[in-house]
């Protein structure tokens, strides 16, 4: 796990200067060694931070070169089967000298020497964003792993007429002494729809996300520094080629002929998929431990740690001290069932606001997922102890594990014959319903719904249902939290939404597996990947997900949907494989998630601070927002009738962000 960075420039006054600077940026990717490389005929610089993993010797310095000298390489991540890609290259006689060292690293440049960039791609199993310069073919090749575990930038600074420049994090690129790069106005609007900023997007204009699963070409010989005309689309234009080299998209079209019907072959192919996935991602020259929340998932990734050794794996949990928020006693539970060597903390609001100052530096760009402030805090109590640390992310959008694949269709189902003005009624009286619950009960309103709501997510749904045409747009307004961004937004006009893959549908005609689909493609890369990546390398701590293995994500979309929600719950077949490890009364719960007390913390003690960055004058001033709704949802959210935190939070998280971006300039 590492940070990476570069240009590709016409101009190289102070350019050596410019890649310390912009490398240094990344030192809490990899405080243990760092590394640049140029050459100034051709433009090209690379910048690499190390934090070492496999290989701590020095032969596992970046950048490194191949052993013929073609290429050049700074890589983020890990390759997982590097030692069985040796194997192939030794069997086949395809090196062309011994062994340096015994970093993945030297195993890349040795793959694409014999196999070629993209070959190698499809052979690799892992987490990983990498640059790759080619000196014979004066290239560059930027490439990212198939489901977004790492991060890679790129983009041209000055209105696209400038330097390519590419880095793990915008704050790299930032460093850039030409990156005058303006907001992108029109992000601000997917933004607060959605509480993270898409890919391929970036707050930045001129400035992209590599999507997962694909690789940028840039050829020097031509006009590399043009700009993309549709980002988000493999493309080919003057000077550099964007490609996909593996889709969720193609895996699900294919899957018919291989659909695994047996309950009993499905259970045994994923315990020996996701077994042997834990196996590989336990492999390090450092110590490593496991994230465990209590929940299905990570129970299940600690209990297969935990299975391949007779030492105790090291088990890290937070809690909150609040009632209703801490799921770190049923993690504590299950530790002591798996005998792992468990460490726990319980924090109170005034530490876990401590953290909030840093979000906008860590994050780089606006992020409003509530959640990144127990992920950082854990990641940090972690790294005490440890340098990687395995976690359970992935399993709810493989498997089925959100409510809302569980209810939605069941309520439209209830509600799908009533006309759109009928609907909108309907809206409207579950926000009264929501506010008045004991005279909602007595007049059946509540018990006629095919699921039990509380007030507050009876309010929910009541807004999400509002100007909603069908079941896919009612799944587009549960992952909305401002469900008219446009109208918030000044001089910001949202794109067309990035949830539209109708070419997809006929293979996928059930409605939870369009959103099951659809998390894995937006929502896991760039909110749940992305929230672990930063907080984790904020700290120097490496993370690995092993239910990201692709053959584990392509096993998951060969089970039908009834292998994977059942009687009314998710994740059927992971519950199937933990109750081998675990007794079932000690995980059957209602799903909690990692949340914190915000809506109260924003009525008690953020309130001054909130305040501060929702002041209209201040909004006014600022200019990316119109004022009088923002504070009309804090007005309602102080009176307590409604709870808007989300919507206040993904504003407060701007709002936080961009005044970093005023004392940095």
């Amino acid at each position: 796990m590492c940070g990476i960075t570069g240009f590709l420039s016409r101009h190289s006054d102070d350019a050596a200067l410019s890649l310390k600077q912009m490398t240094d940026a990344l030192r809490h990717r990899g405080p243990d060694d760092n590394g640049i490389w140029m050459d100034q005929e051709c433009g090209i610089g690379l910048g690499h931070r190390r934090l070492a993993i496999l290989d701590l010797s020095p032969s596992g310095h970046q950048p490194m070169h191949s052993a013929s000298g073609r290429y050049v390489i700074v890589f983020n991540g890990e390759v997982y089967n590097h030692l069985s890609l040796r194997k192939q290259l030794e069997d086949g006689g395809a090196l062309q000298r011994a062994w340096q060292g015994h970093s993945d690293t030297e195993t890349l440049l040795a793959c694409f020497e014999t196999w070629g960039i993209k070959k190698s791609l499809q052979d690799f199993v892992g987490m990983f964003a990498f640059a790759v310069w080619d000196r014979q073919e004066r290239s560059l090749t930027l490439a990212r792993d198939r489901m977004g575990e790492k991060p890679l930038y790129y983009g041209w600074c000055n209105g696209g007429s400038g330097s390519f420049i590419f880095g793990s994090e915008l704050k790299a690129l930032r460093q850039y002494p030409s990156f005058t790069n303006p907001i992108a106005r029109d992000v601000i609007p997917l933004y607060l729809r959605y509480s993270y900023i898409p890919a391929p997007y970036s707050i930045y204009q001129d400035i992209y996300k590599l999507e997962p699963g694909c690789m940028l070409t840039v050829d020097v010989t031509g006009s590399y520094i043009e700009p993309a005309s549709a980002p988000h689309a493999p493309c080919k234009n003057t000077g550099w080629t964007l490609q996909r080299y593996w889709s969720l998209h193609d895996q699900i079209k294919k899957r018919e002929s291989g659909m695994i019907l047996d309950e009993q072959e499905a259970l045994s192919s994923l315990e020996t998929a996701l077994t042997a996935s834990v196996r590989i991602q336990s492999v390090a020259d450092v110590p490593l431990g496991a994230f465990l929340s209590g929940g299905i998932d990570s129970s299940l990734i600690a209990a297969l740690m935990q299975g391949q050794t007779s030492k105790p794996i090291k088990t890290f949990t937070i809690g909150f001290e609040e009632d209703g928020y801490s799921e770190a006693v049923y993690a504590k539970a299950v530790a002591e069932h798996l005998h792992t060597d468990h460490t726990e903390i319980y924090l109170n609001a005034s530490q876990a606001m401590e953290v909030i100052p840093q979000l906008p530096t860590l994050y780089d760009e606006p992020f409003a997922d509530s959640s990144q402030i127990p992920t950082f805090l854990v990641a940090q109590m972690a790294r005490q102890y440890v340098t990687v640390a395995l976690s359970g992310d992935g399993g709810d959008e493989l498997f089925g594990g959100y409510n809302r694949y569980l209810w939605a269709p069941k309520i439209w189902r209830k509600i799908a014959w009533l006309s759109y003005t009928l609907r909108r009624q309907l809206s409207r009286l579950l926000i009264w319903a929501s506010q008045n619950d004991l005279l909602a009960h007595r007049q059946g309103i509540i018990h006629r719904l095919p699921i039990a709501l509380s007030g507050e997510k009876l309010q929910k749904l009541g807004q999400r249902l509002q100007g909603v045409q069908d079941l896919d747009g009612f799944y587009l307004s549960l992952v909305s939290e401002w469900q008219a961004p446009d109208e918030i937004v000044l001089a910001g006009q949202e794109p067309d939404t990035l949830l539209t893959d109708r070419g997809l549908w006929p293979q996928l005609e059930r409605a939870e597996e369009r959103m099951m689909y659809l998390d894995a493609m937006t929502y896991l890369p760039d909110d749940i990947l992305c929230k672990v990546d930063r907080a984790a390398m904020g700290v120097s701590l490496e993370t690995r997900v092993p239910f990201m293995d692709h053959r584990v994500v392509e096993l998951a979309w060969r089970l039908p949907l009834h292998m994977k929600i059942r009687d009314g719950h998710g994740k059927w077949p992971l519950r199937q494989l933990l109750y081998k490890y675990v007794p079932k009364e000690l995980i059957e719960r209602p799903k909690q998630g990692f949340a914190i007390p915000l809506g109260e913390w924003l009525r008690g003690p953020l309130h001054d601070w909130a305040e501060h960055l929702l002041d209209p004058v201040r909004l006014s001033e600022q200019g990316s927002f119109r004022s009088e709704p923002i504070r009309q949802k804090w007005q309602e959210h102080l009176s307590g009738k409604y709870n808007r935190e989300h919507s206040l939070w993904s504003i407060l998280m701007f709002q936080a962000w961009f005044e970093t971006q005023q004392e940095k300039s």
